[in-house]
């Protein structure tokens, strides 16, 4: 089991690295891949060996990574399953995005997912994804870029011109958010522009840019702050975060009996509503291959059980009456378990039970989440996956500060307490 100390710094790398859900699937792949895993692809037959690792991605952007149980085992012990999302809420770059106003270059932009807008201004930002083209053979690619430096930036409008923006500014995201590019003297062709990019980075043989999906991101990165390092700063936390504890429990927690998973879903942000997001069909057709006899795949989800790890919702001290009195999770007090009487959260008593059970045995303190009565709550992939599968869950997430915004804030002992305990998951037999 790995330090506190080098568990973060890992951390951080992989926070570093993943500035879009393409980005973290790739980062993701290639730790398996030095982990001894095996990348099969969905287009191919599958033939696994018991006690062998493995992982499949689709999109680039959703990824399932297992160790392989024998037949037997998986019927009878079932599946531990970790399920997170690659996916943050950001601004994506439109279709059509060129606009050329005052002799500045802007880009248009869509806003993806529930972002709170006000962080994002006067930050520097970068742009990467996924981009597709055409070769000069006439075939097509994709590759994912990723610019790094700052190449653009969004400025507030000057307090001396909106006097009551401290108390009334509220963002129109079409008129708002175009992100200033630079100063030219004509509209620039932006597919035009990202060709001579991938060009420059030595992409051979792009004839033309046929479409892409970028997004702005900060350049700042991911660091330890507060006076004695509690707390960990970065953009994407919710639910990069996730993505790594579960990567991190399934890599370090050995061989057993029951299969382990782990599934990191795209687009959960937008409602999971896609062949790559939770609510599509990418978990159960993987299992349907993995099991294809309905009787054995209907009594392994019977013994089997998945943990939707999402970050939830500490208690701030400046807002502390938007929380629950008994219910305000603080940071570096140890995860939550994520509870909701009307099922926007998946736990029940009996999922709740074992991992009390599970965090008292890694002695790792264990916190829960209500929301107040009279405020709407959230939700995660947890229900949706319980209600595709049939699987019984638990939601529970690491507590933090600021989320949806371009920089949100946990506590740096709250991820690696989450690993201890998941790591208990995959090898319990008890579900």
């Amino acid at each position: 089991m790995r330090s506190l100390k080098d568990f973060n710094q890992d951390l951080i790398r992989f926070l570093d690295a993943s500035p879009t859900p393409f980005h973290a699937v790739t980062s993701m792949s290639k730790q398996l891949d030095a982990a001894g895993f095996t990348e099969v692809k969905e287009t191919d037959t599958w033939v696994l060996q018991p006690g062998q690792g493995y992982y499949v991605c689709r999109n680039g952007s959703s990824i399932i990574a297992w160790r392989q149980p024998a037949v037997d085992a998986a019927v009878n012990l079932g599946w531990r399953l970790i399920g997170a999302h690659t996916d943050s809420p950001c601004l994506k770059v439109k279709p059509t995005p060129e606009l050329h106003r005052q002799g500045y270059f802007q880009l248009g932009v869509e806003v993806y997912g529930g972002v709170l807008l006000n962080p994002w201004f006067d930050r520097d930002l970068s742009l990467a994804g996924r981009v597709s083209y055409r070769t000069d053979a006439g075939r097509m690619a994709s590759v994912l870029i990723d610019f790094e430096t700052a190449i653009a930036t969004l400025p507030s409008l000057a307090i001396h011109l909106d006097r009551d923006a401290n108390a009334s500014r509220a963002i129109n995201a079409q008129t708002y958010l175009p992100v200033v590019m630079g100063q030219t003297d004509e509209k620039p062709d932006f597919r035009a522009l990202l060709k001579q990019y991938l060009e420059e980075q030595g992409v051979e043989q792009v004839e033309t840019v046929l479409d892409y999906e970028l997004c702005f991101y900060d350049t700042q990165g991911a660091a330890m702050v507060g006076l004695k390092q509690e707390f960990l700063a970065s953009a994407r936390l919710d639910n990069l975060l996730s993505c790594f504890i579960g990567l991190q429990a399934l890599l370090d927690g050995g061989e057993a009996a029951t299969g382990q998973v782990l599934v990191c879903n795209d687009h959960e942000e937008v409602g999971s509503l896609s062949a790559a997001g939770a609510q599509g069909p990418m978990l159960s057709q993987w299992l349907e291959r993995i099991l294809p006899d309905v009787d054995q795949r209907n009594r392994s989800l019977s013994r089997s059980m998945l943990i939707s790890a999402d970050n939830a919702h500490g208690v701030h001290p400046n807002f502390s009456d938007k929380h629950d009195g008994n219910h305000g999770p603080l940071l570096n007090a140890g995860p939550v378990i994520k509870i909701n009487a009307n099922q926007r959260y998946a736990s029940n008593s009996e999922t709740s039970a074992l991992f009390r059970h599970l965090a008292e045995q890694v002695e790792v303190p264990v916190q829960s989440f209500v929301v107040r009565t009279d405020m709407a709550c959230g939700s995660t992939i947890g229900p949706i996956t319980a209600a595709e599968l049939g699987v019984k869950t638990l939601d529970i997430g690491v507590p933090q500060f600021g989320m949806h915004s371009i920089r949100e804030l946990a506590g740096s002992r709250d991820a690696h307490g989450l690993y201890k305990v998941l790591q208990q998951f995959l090898q319990t037999d008890q579900v």
